[in-house]
């Protein structure tokens, strides 16, 4: 069966957007009667019918509530700088659900490449993805923040802010640092890395310096190493 996405369900009845209606009926093809997965994007999946069929808000009937993973009580949010290369970007939020991360946020550094994002397309990736890999819950995706007020504005206790960077200042692995059973942030700098002075600022504001392994990783890659590990940790 084919998966929609509706964020709104009363009474057993949804109403699919404009964009996924034309999906389902223009190109997909179904018409009344016919089956579909229903994922609400907040931990909700259903078995539904399709009862009203029009293109511009096609309505949908639940039958039958299915199992959904247990909702993970801790989350994950990674905010990392944009890569210049957008496709390179969306390969990371694309992976990153998958994996289940819960928030994204596009990080404006001293050295990043692109320094104007619209996030109108990222957020259709994303529902696209939970639709493909059946997540249940949808992830927030925040605009472009800049990074000394995210640093100035993170309100986790010190024991749950990291930052990963190239630099000298010692580091522990993050998957020693993380607690089990624990909110996280995790900063990821641009090409290039964080400045030193981004550096300074983290480590004044009590960001733990940590290490994603050996190698040095692209932006993208950095992004999905910490959160596949982060998640592992919440397992």
């Amino acid at each position: 069966m084919h998966t929609f996405y509706s964020p709104d369900i009363i009474d057993n009845k949804a109403k699919l957007s404009p964009e996924e209606s034309a999906h389902c009926l223009r190109v997909l093809r179904l018409g009344k009667g016919d089956q579909v997965i229903l994922i609400d994007g907040k931990g909700g999946l259903y078995e539904a019918v399709i009862a009203e069929p029009d293109v511009r808000a096609c309505r949908i009937e639940i039958t039958k509530a299915l199992p959904s993973p247990p909702e993970r009580k801790h989350q994950i949010h990674i905010a990392i700088a944009p890569t210049k290369n957008m496709d390179r970007f969306e390969w990371f939020v694309e992976k990153s659900v998958e994996i289940g991360i819960d928030i994204i946020t596009p990080l404006l550094c001293q050295r990043s490449e692109r320094r104007v994002l619209k996030t109108e397309r990222l957020h259709k990736l994303i529902i696209s993805t939970i639709k493909q890999a059946m997540v249940t819950r949808l992830p927030v995706l925040n605009e472009l923040t800049d990074f000394k007020k995210l640093i100035k504005e993170t309100t986790l206790p010190p024991a749950n802010r990291f930052i990963a960077h190239c630099g000298e200042t010692a580091r522990k692995e993050l998957k020693q640092a993380l607690l089990p059973q624990s909110d996280a942030v995790v900063l990821i700098g641009p090409e290039g890395d964080f400045t030193p002075d981004e550096i300074t600022l983290a480590l004044e504001n009590r960001f733990i310096p940590v290490s994603l392994g050996n190698n040095r990783l692209r932006t993208e890659t950095a992004g999905i190493v910490a959160c596949h590990i982060a998640v592992l940790k919440h397992i």
